[in-house]
């Protein structure tokens, strides 16, 4: 792929998120130019991910250098505006490199007359870009790069910590791996690192995890494909210790794609009673069978709509449910920045409704005396703990146990983890038992 049409190419996909189209993991990974030679790949990947990261840092500054608004019909224009002056201001790539390339490309969007306009844009940027980075960031919303509203609504519910999740947010995620306690201890993983030159360290709260100094790809780490490891986050690696899993159990993953949690749970027991894996996107469990192939292990996949019992449910409890609800996914901004602009704050209603209707769905599944843990990726309490005091208010055979760590922070209902930007992602966990 030529780096013109690389240029070109990017604006498009950041155009279509913008319009709602779809996600930069969807769309960028979907067109011939994404299976390119891989430092091209790389580099549109860079490119759409990093202006969606600051974009509205970007968004502010592209203002103060164009006194007449675009039309709508060359928001393709702007969105190339955009990725050019992100790639002057945070990437090593050569300005004349950048500002050539991103003039030319005006011509692959068929916006030849736009030559001018990038030109003097990316240009004038450049002489004054201290300049107009300090106006733009008067504003919050280009200081921190996050929506106003997300600000708003982190900031009321960490007054101590916002900045830090934004911060967070902002960065780049570390790569962090799962060892398959079932075929190798971490220790060991670790030393087959060191022999093959792959720095890395151990994880601080998930027996499991480990991180590398630098990311890799996934099939080139050793035994990778012998289903080794697996990448996977830490702060989800504590998922089967928090579910106090035994031999003997039948275990139900709700909402179970793409897999990682479901295979993580059979690495952990030995010898489950039935594990049954659902999710209503048939596509992402392709990804759960792949996982289960490599990982040579078996599990129950079925294509259902986790609330909707009576179409899938045989009438037999389980004695452990883990229902990862799908939420705002603010605890891992930093790995789909996308989440930045695609999320609307008038979402927030309609996820706290599915989060509180799975859970009264799938508590009817669960034996007396089991568990359910309830996580999401989310940092937003309304999502997390409010759910969760409203389901106990409405279910009196429902006990809530405290998490007791040295990790998170403790809410009263469950348990926080915050992202840091070298450690785990944001996550929420809460532990009922059903009396």
């Amino acid at each position: 792929m030529k780096q013109l049409s690389l240029r070109a190419h990017a604006a498009l996909i950041l155009c279509r998120v913008l319009n709602q189209e779809g996600s930069l993991a969807s769309l960028a990974s979907s067109t011939p130019e994404s299976r390119s030679k891989p430092q091209d790949s790389a580099l549109l990947q860079e490119i759409c991910f990093g202006t969606c990261r600051w974009y509205f840092q970007l968004e502010a500054i592209l203002r103060l250098l164009i006194t007449k608004p675009l039309k709508d019909k060359d928001a393709d224009l702007r969105c190339l505006l955009l990725i050019g002056i992100y790639q002057l201001h945070y990437l090593r790539v050569p300005e004349y490199a950048v500002v050539n390339e991103t003039v030319a490309a005006t011509q692959a969007l068929g916006k030849q007359w736009a030559k001018g306009l990038v030109n003097a844009v990316l240009r004038n940027f450049l002489r004054d870009s201290a300049n107009l980075l300090e106006r733009a960031n008067a504003s919050q919303e280009s200081r921190y790069a996050h929506p106003l509203w997300l600000i708003k609504r982190i900031r009321s519910a960490w007054p101590d910590h916002w900045e830090e999740v934004l911060a967070a947010n902002n960065q780049h995620p570390p790569m962090t791996l799962r060892v398959n306690s079932s075929k190798i201890s971490r220790a060991e993983y670790l030393q087959l690192l060191n022999q093959a030159d792959v720095a890395a360290h151990p994880g601080t709260l998930a027996a499991t995890s480990v991180y590398l100094e630098v990311p890799r790809p996934v099939d080139a780490l050793p035994g990778s494909r012998e289903g080794l490891v697996s990448v996977q986050d830490e702060a989800s690696q504590l998922i089967p210790g928090l579910m106090l899993l035994d031999n003997g159990l039948s275990i139900l993953d709700a909402c179970a794609a793409p897999g990682g949690k479901t295979c993580h749970i059979l690495e952990s027991v030995r010898s489950p009673a039935r594990i049954l894996a659902i999710d209503n996107d048939e596509r992402r469990l392709e990804r759960l069978h792949q996982n289960l192939s490599r990982l040579q292990l078996s599990a129950e996949v079925l294509v259902a709509d986790a609330g909707a019992v009576n179409d899938w449910w045989d009438m037999q409890p389980f004695d452990r449910i883990l229902l990862d609800a799908p939420c705002s996914a603010t605890g891992i901004i930093r790995r789909h920045p996308d989440i930045k602009v695609l999320r609307r704050e008038s979402d927030l209603d309609k996820l706290r409704q599915i989060q509180a209707g799975l859970l009264d769905s799938l508590w009817a599944c669960l034996k007396p005396g089991g568990v359910l843990l309830y996580s999401t990726c989310s940092v937003l309490p309304e999502e997390n703990c409010d759910i969760v005091k409203v389901f106990l208010a409405h279910h009196p055979d429902a006990i809530h146990e405290v998490i007791q760590a040295d990790w998170g922070v403790e809410c009263g209902l469950g348990r926080q983890l915050l992202p840091l930007p070298d450690g785990n992602d944001g996550f929420y966990f809460a532990r009922l038992r059903k009396s």
